[in-house]
């Protein structure tokens, strides 16, 4: 027993330690690459490309399940982004609501005939509709069966796309006016093919929302979507920004995600039976690139874009969360070929290695350690200095990376106007260790249980508490888009 102890031990303080390093490396790494876009961000100007003609075309795909509560809003705010060529695809998927009635009301809907061509399979669709109003005239509404899936939506959405590019976000979501203008910057500045850019993700839970538009960021009152805006941050700011100067970033958010279409659609769009779609996808482009000899880039950019809103509470959380960690496992099996073969170079050999020691079995290991621990006092056989030092030292890694990772934010720009609703978010560093991790940990381990025994996910029903504050936009006819 002293010697499987001993090993234990050794190897969770290891294990702690290379994440620790890990972690940090990528924090230096994010700091440069910050650092960086700060610099050259300005490189080319705003009004430039709203005054070019040369400015690359983006389709806006939002996939939309019973979304009735948000879809009229939020739509509206899609159609005054501030772009010179866009178009707004929505994609019914089968929704059980008044999500379509409501859009054809309220946007004056009518069906038309309509180019779509199905370069990627999905379940099929039933009508196209367009406005009959030419302040709409962006809008496209694709109505088709449900498929279980957001990812069979998106691809639906992807051949009604007109243009060379286009973002993938959630209907749910606001974005930020200018979001498409700065996403386009990485791609037109950069010498090689960026086949993706993604940005960072917050929570609009308990923002100040008027005319679709987010005047006020506030941290969420509630815990638990407080904790995700931690989480969030950590990620996007903390992780990818790291990986995305390294070129090895795993996966563009499905919440907001600027793509190359032709890649997207000659690597086979999302699958369809993925519950990880965001990842499935940027892994298919990546390995099409690397198949056909080709160079690309996947890129990130530090500033806040997107707003979503997170589940509010646990039940809703498990929910997202075991579909996510299903996701995970699904991903390591459909594309094992990649992990650790060099023909896919960084893809394989640093990004599958991280994502599958430190995400995928990081939960593994916690609760193998949790319940080691509970068995050696059952049977009073703890080592009690060694079990305190390995927690504080976890604990204290924890704590340094939190509040890094809210410092980075700040160097960034200072979304909260006060240091009081900035201590509110510093707060959850030192309470997410025992409060929300844990729960973390159970929703991983039964997804995996989920994929591994085959239980079949469909779309979760996420509720909505809608945006009460939010006036209705105002929407610009096509003389006053560029005003």
């Amino acid at each position: 027993m002293g010697l499987t102890y001993n090993f234990f031990e050794y190897f969770v303080f290891f294990y702690a330690s290379s994440m620790f390093l890990v972690y940090l490396t990528l924090g230096i790494l994010s700091f440069v690459n910050i650092t960086r876009y700060r610099t050259y961000n300005s490189r080319l100007d705003d009004q430039f490309l709203i005054d070019s003609p040369l400015t690359p075309g983006i389709s806006v795909v939002a996939p939309a399940y019973n979304e009735e509560k948000t879809i009229i809003v939020n739509v509206k705010s899609l159609l005054t982004l501030n772009y010179p060529l866009y178009e707004v695809i929505i994609v019914n998927d089968g929704s059980k609501d008044r999500t379509l009635e409501l859009l054809v009301g309220e946007f004056d809907l009518v069906e038309t005939p309509y180019a779509y061509v199905e370069r990627i399979k999905t379940k099929p669709f039933k009508r196209i509709f367009k406005s009959t109003n030419p302040k709409y005239a962006k809008l496209t509404v694709v109505d088709k069966m449900n498929g279980g899936t957001k990812a069979d939506a998106s691809n639906a959405g992807i051949n009604a796309a007109q243009y060379d590019y286009f973002l993938c976000t959630d209907v749910d979501c606001i974005l930020e006016r200018n979001t498409m203008l700065r996403m386009i910057k990485p791609i037109l500045n950069s010498k090689e093919k960026v086949i993706a850019v993604g940005a960072t993700l917050r929570m609009s839970n308990s923002c100040d929302i008027s005319d679709g538009v987010i005047e006020r960021v506030k941290p969420p009152q509630r815990l638990i979507p407080r904790f995700q805006e931690l989480e969030y941050l950590r990620a996007y700011l903390f992780g990818k920004m790291g990986w995305s100067l390294l070129n090895c970033v795993p996966n563009v958010s499905g919440g907001l995600g600027l793509f190359n279409k032709e890649v997207a659609v000659n690597a086979g769009g999302y699958d369809g039976a993925s519950h990880a779609e965001d990842m499935d996808i940027m892994v298919k482009m990546a390995a099409y690139m690397i198949n056909n000899h080709q160079k690309y880039r996947i890129e990130y950019i530090p500033v806040s874009c997107c707003w979503t809103e997170g589940p509010p509470n646990v039940k809703i959380l498990g929910r997202q969360r075991v579909r996510w960690a299903t996701g995970l496992a699904q991903i390591f099996f459909v594309h094992r070929k990649i992990l650790l073969n060099p023909r896919y170079k960084r893809l394989g050999m640093i990004t599958f290695p991280f994502q599958m020691i430190y995400e995928f079995l990081a939960p593994i290991i916690e609760a193998t350690g949790i319940v080691y621990f509970i068995y050696l006092v059952l049977k009073n056989d703890v080592n009690w200095p060694m079990a305190g030092y390995i927690f504080l030292y976890s604990y204290s890694l924890a704590i340094m990376f939190g509040t890094l990772v809210i410092l980075l934010d700040n160097f960034v720009k200072r979304q909260y106007k006060t240091g009081r609703e900035t201590f509110k978010l510093w707060l959850m560093v030192f309470l997410e260790p025992f409060l929300y991790h844990p729960l973390l940990i159970y929703f991983s381990l039964k997804g995996y249980f989920n994929f591994y025994t085959s239980r079949q996910m469909e779309w979760g029903t996420m509720t909505r508490q809608g945006y009460e504050n939010t006036a209705t936009p105002k929407i610009k006819t096509e003389d006053s888009a560029n005003e």
